[in-house]
């Protein structure tokens, strides 16, 4: 993102195969980090290096960086659409090229189709069924949402916080993710805690038909927050869907909706609050669960991402809009 706004050097492709292995050592210490940001970065990476060969304008190669975000995110999740959707998204204030939108697009159905035939097999969810719209109904997914949107809101900050504090008391950064990893293992070996260990997608798969317990969501929230904050790599994706699809699961025990429905909303509407991304979680809703939830799902994404605050999870992202100006204009 920080090259996208400001480009200045090649991304080195040193990151692909490095980004790769930190990944796996995450997951090989049960580190609680998901998928999805090492696919985008390796691909970002590989992308990049077209423009070894190729004179390519500054602007060009904003749109080589977009379509390594699409088809990183694309292909790892199953969803094209919204993979090229959430590259476009994400960057939005950061001035896209109009001209980048089709290739984008494009880049994410062959990274999708590509994994297709390699048989790499993506997690297999749920089908929504067909939902009657009532005011009740509605009046409850927007309260359900509001809940979401600060979720998302708290597992941002959560990270930030716990990132600063290893910087303060441990100030050599080859030690951070030492001490995380050693702390990770211990706790890993309660199993009590063995359901958060790696992406948890098992647990996200049980949260559409069983009730999930309370706490479910703020453990998964925390051990992701210190996986992070200690020097791990990963992302952070993964684990915000098993956040809002527990969260989601926990609230069926007093919110009148089924199960699966509210963890379907909170799998996306959590994901959008905490990546500003309300227009693709809404699509990836409707690829994931089928066409049925797309209303709902676009009203608790929104309003999720009404709800998040004004910094999510990325950093070097640029965000702009009628929500953040609301926040500035009450100094939120």
């Amino acid at each position: 993102m920080e090259e996208y706004e400001q480009p200045t050097n090649r991304i080195s492709f040193k990151l692909a195969p490095i980004i790769l292995f930190s990944t796996l050592v995450t997951h090989l210490f049960g580190g609680s980090a998901g998928r999805e940001g090492t696919a985008v970065q390796m691909s970002t990476s590989i992308a990049d290096q077209l423009s070894r060969w190729f004179l390519f304008t500054n602007n060009e190669r904003k749109s080589l960086l977009l379509l390594g975000i699409s088809a990183g995110f694309a292909s790892v999740f199953g969803t094209p659409l919204a993979g090229a959707l959430f590259a476009l998204e994400i960057l939005f204030f950061s001035k896209i090229s109009i001209k980048s939108v089709v290739p984008v697009i494009f880049t994410a159905f062959i990274a999708h189709f590509t994994v297709n035939l390699l048989g790499v097999e993506h997690t297999n969810y749920v089908q929504i069924v067909p939902f009657e719209i009532t005011l009740s109904n509605l009046f409850w997914i927007g309260f359900a949402s509001v809940i979401f949107g600060i979720s998302a809101l708290f597992f941002s900050k959560t990270i930030r916080l716990v990132t600063k504090q290893f910087k303060i008391y441990i100030k050599n950064p080859i030690f951070r993710p030492f001490v995380g990893g050693i702390v990770l293992v211990i706790l890993f070996q309660f199993e009590v805690f063995s359901k958060f260990i790696g992406l948890g997608v098992p647990e996200i798969q049980v949260a559409f038909v069983t009730q999930s317990g309370h706490f479910d969501f703020v453990l998964k929230l925390v051990f992701t927050a210190f996986t992070l904050g200690c020097g791990f790599k990963g992302g952070e994706v993964t684990p915000i869907f098993f956040i809002g699809a527990t969260l989601g699961s926990a609230l069926s025990g007093f919110i009148p909706l089924p199960i699966a429905f509210l963890a379907a909303v909170g799998f996306v509407a959590v994901f959008a609050g905490a990546t500003h991304t309300p227009i693709a979680s809404t699509v990836m809703a409707m690829e994931l669960f089928g066409l049925e939830i797309g209303l709902f799902a676009a009203i608790g994404c929104f309003v999720a991402y009404l709800f998040s605050g004004k910094n999510g999870i990325y950093s070097s992202q640029n965000v702009g809009g009628l929500k953040i100006w609301v926040y500035k204009k009450f100094g939120l």
